[in-house]
């Protein structure tokens, strides 16, 4: 078994996350951490992450989901696609204040995400195994986020039942496609666009803010 040191892992997430100008206390910082190591623990049976190493998680998990945190706005917070919980819990770790529903259509992944409430006592996070076509109409979230769809119009289509005209879409992307982002059908409109810095990332990370017209 590969020895993996944690002290070495949480000082350096603390360097990341003091680089972006991030204000997290040591015991959140310590759940971010105990959140990677379950993840690496699981990987192995349950094919959670194609992201294998722990030192690689904390970038392409761990801080890419901390970087949108300033972003989030509003009490109750959807995750769409949320696979293992990205970004969800890390968000729900770092914003105890708001309540995070984090759904996914594999029972498997559902499972793991109630397992790490469990074990990092985790107290603002459902869980929801479903597909997000069918979540309740009447459920309304102030925030829709997901990293998951491959294009914008997939998610808009998807998703637009769970906020109403204050609420607002969250999607995570890498490099934007103008043609994307003109090509929004329905009653949609981009309000802002933000490029991330995600420390030690060797890609482009964007913020697309959408709401209903």
């Amino acid at each position: 078994m590969v020895n993996i040191d944690h002290v070495a892992l949480k000082s350096q997430l603390s360097r990341y996350i003091q680089s972006v100008n991030l204000s997290i206390s040591d015991d959140k910082i310590d759940k971010l951490i105990a959140f990677v190591l379950l993840i690496h623990k699981w990987n192995k049976a349950y094919n959670l992450s194609a992201v294998r190493e722990p030192e690689q998680m904390l970038v392409k998990h761990i801080m890419d989901a901390l970087v949108v945190s300033p972003h989030v706005k509003g009490q109750e917070i959807t995750d769409v696609g949320t696979g293992p919980g990205l970004p969800g819990i890390p968000l729900a770790i770092v914003l105890p204040e708001k309540s995070f529903t984090l759904i996914d259509s594999l029972g498997k992944r559902i499972r793991f995400i109630k397992q790490v409430c469990f074990e990092l006592n985790i107290h603002n996070v459902q869980a929801i195994h479903t597909r997000v076509e069918n979540l309740d109409k009447g459920t309304l979230f102030d925030t829709v986020l997901s990293r998951a769809f491959a294009s914008l119009d997939d998610m808009l289509n998807w998703c637009a039942h769970l906020v109403d005209n204050q609420g607002e879409f969250l999607a995570l992307k890498g490099q934007l496609h103008q043609d994307e982002l003109r090509n929004i059908k329905g009653n949609f409109i981009i309000t802002d666009t933000v490029a991330l810095n995600v420390p030690n990332l060797n890609a482009e990370r964007h913020l697309v803010k959408i709401k209903k017209r």
